[in-house]
């Protein structure tokens, strides 16, 4: 099973892994280096704020949304 775990990377390299994780045997790995750091160590939402603000924030979005706000209405 593939599995996606948050990572953070110093200056020299090295890889601190923010959760536990426990595996029956040594397993391969691929490492993506995102272009913002990270404000706080153990907040993951500022990786994702921008890439899911632009997605959501489209007229799409709120038209296909529409209706749940009418319901509240």
């Amino acid at each position: 099973m593939i599995q996606t775990i948050e990572a953070l990377i110093d200056e020299n390299g090295r890889v601190s892994l923010l959760e536990p994780v426990h595996l029956p045997t040594a397993r391969r790995a691929l490492v993506t280096i995102l272009e913002q750091p990270t404000t706080d160590k153990t907040e993951p939402a500022p990786l994702s704020e921008a890439a899911l603000a632009a997605d959501w924030n489209r007229l799409e979005e709120d038209e296909a949304w529409s209706h749940l706000q009418q319901a509240r209405s």
